[in-house]
């Protein structure tokens, strides 16, 4: 048997260290060639790390949410043969630490009550006798409270008085044969309630809660927080709100849903504000650009990549529609259904999630009023869209209800000023607003 040393391969552009975000494998499991070991992420895609070879895990060469270098040895496999790992070559750190003796732990440490047991049964014995510990008296136990869907037993006359009483059998624990709640059980719930004690003696809706979790950022969330901190703390946001009718829009987009709709696919508003945004950015060229502020220098960009905001389960990703200026709003809504699939099934890659020149962002119904988005660096606008509303509008004097939604849209102030951002937002209403426009230019 021999020692096979995989290390983190070299996946290009640069790339010095990935994070692991997913172990697949642990000691002691054996693997098959080809059989995917880990995933470590680059930027914001995820690659998947294969064995090249048959054997049994050995050990890993990190903690899952460590970053580790290009070259690194990322797991060992006890092989058949010899292996590519010399004999008596030096471990990994992590082995290194396995073999190493425990430090002392301080004396006021207390340890974990089944390692105290296991330390006090190995002890040797005290050379005298120790007085003996005054006997404490055990803690009465709190009656569980009821898992929920689990079915309270009592006896119908129980059930009939706690009826009467107002009293839900949910929430008290009986003590009864299996459970069952007896009409003492009943008596010392409504007694308990009635002497003012704390809420949730016995009733989960007012249980006290105790204890926390910490857990450590890792993987997406953690390259989310990063690019975050980073977008704040160098772009210095500003966010104009404006207010759009979209009725006529809405309409023109029920109609060409049943019109064209079971050949080329129904069309959500994304598509259409695409368009609109494209069509904006023919007068207003410098938000369709990128800022390299080490540099001092702005980029403006004649095709536009939009990159869509996409919520995953692992977090939030952008994956880039391409050239959309020579999309139509079908083809659009195409590419958009396919990258949003690719990102939420973990599957986008790396040139799909990256190179866009401008961002929408929208949390659809759950758009809220008003947002400030962040903006994507190095891009130097996003465009947010709010929830779609029906709210009363003064027309020709007339009060009547009106499809309302708002445009919440930020902006990088060192090189777009705030007149400029609002005639560029306002290019847009007048597209969505007289949605026509959007086919005729």
């Amino acid at each position: 048997m021999g020692i096979h040393a995989i290390k983190m391969p070299d996946l290009g552009e640069g790339i010095a260290e990935v994070e692991v975000v997913a172990w697949h494998v642990k000691p002691g499991d054996q693997v098959q060639e080809d059989q995917v070991l880990a995933d470590v992420m680059t930027d914001k895609a995820t690659v998947e790390i294969p064995s090249p070879v048959k054997g049994t895990v050995e050990s890993l060469g990190c903690e899952v949410g460590v970053s580790m270098a290009v070259g690194a040895v990322l797991i060992r496999l006890e092989v058949e043969g010899a292996g590519n790992v010399a004999a008596g070559a030096a471990p990994t750190a992590r082995t290194e630490a396995a073999k190493a003796p425990a430090p002392a732990a301080p004396a006021e440490m207390v340890a974990e009550p089944e390692l105290a047991a296991s330390a006090h049964a190995a002890a040797p014995a005290p050379t005298r006798s120790a007085p003996p510990a005054p006997p404490r008296s055990a803690p009465a136990p709190s009656p569980a409270l009821r898992a929920e869907g689990d079915k309270p037993l009592a006896a119908p006359a129980v059930r009939q008085r706690a009826w009467d009483l107002g009293v839900e059998l949910q929430f008290i624990s009986g003590s009864g044969p299996a459970g069952r709640i007896t009409h003492g059980d009943l008596d010392a719930y409504v007694s308990g309630r009635r002497e003012g004690l704390p809420a949730g003696r016995g009733d989960r809706r007012y249980a006290q809660m105790h204890g926390e979790h910490a857990a450590p950022l890792i993987g997406m969330r953690r390259k989310i927080a990063e690019k975050m901190q980073e977008a704040k703390r160098h772009i210095p946001h500003f966010t104009y709100v404006e207010e759009i009718d979209v009725t006529e829009l809405e309409v023109l987009r029920a109609q060409l849903n049943a019109r064209y709709g079971a050949g080329r696919g129904k069309l959500t508003l994304l598509p259409l504000l695409m368009r609109a945004l494209v069509l904006a950015l023919r007068s207003f060229p410098q938000m369709n650009a990128r800022f390299d502020d080490e540099a001092n220098l702005l980029t403006t960009y004649n095709p536009v990549h939009i990159g869509i905001a996409t919520q995953t389960e692992t977090g939030l990703m952008v994956p880039v529609v391409r050239h959309a200026e020579a999309r139509d709003p079908w083809s659009c809504a195409a590419e958009l259904a396919r990258l949003a699939d690719a990102a939420r099934s973990a599957k986008a890659t790396r040139e799909e999630l990256s190179g866009s020149t401008i961002t929408i962002t929208s949390l659809g119904p759950l758009g809220g009023i008003v947002t400030t988005p962040v903006i994507n660096r190095p891009e130097v606008a996003i465009v947010g869209v709010n929830r779609i509303v029906d709210r009363p509008v003064v027309r020709d004097g007339a009060m009547v209800a009106r499809k309302m939604m708002n445009l919440s849209s930020s902006f990088d102030h060192r090189v777009i000023d705030g007149m400029v951002a609002a005639q560029f937002v306002q290019a847009i209403r007048g597209y969505l607003e007289c949605p026509a426009t959007l086919f005729v230019e």
